[in-house]
């Protein structure tokens, strides 16, 4: 369990908790799978790389992977490169 699975876990009623998560990812194509290890998540997608297609898949399973919301995600590095930083906030 990562630190963001934690706390949405473990929610506090009167305390709001802002964390920001940053990962390395690497991204494969013509392939669909997600791994993640500690800070490091690797992932296969099916979009090409053409006007930002790629970069929102990456962004919807990261989303989907997490169960967050995709606006709670954004690429800080990378976003013509296949290894990228995304930072997570909840």
């Amino acid at each position: 369990m990562n630190a963001l699975q934690f706390f949405k876990k473990n929610k506090f009623k009167d305390i709001y908790l802002i964390i920001c998560m940053l990962y390395y990812v690497n991204v494969e194509f013509n392939k669909d799978f997600c791994i993640v290890k500690e800070n490091h998540i690797t992932l296969g997608i099916k979009s090409r790389p053409i006007k930002g297609e790629a970069n929102k898949e990456i962004i919807k399973k990261i989303g989907k992977h997490f169960g967050i919301s995709t606006s709670f995600i954004q690429i800080k590095s990378g976003k013509r490169s296949k290894q990228k930083i995304i930072e997570i906030l909840n």
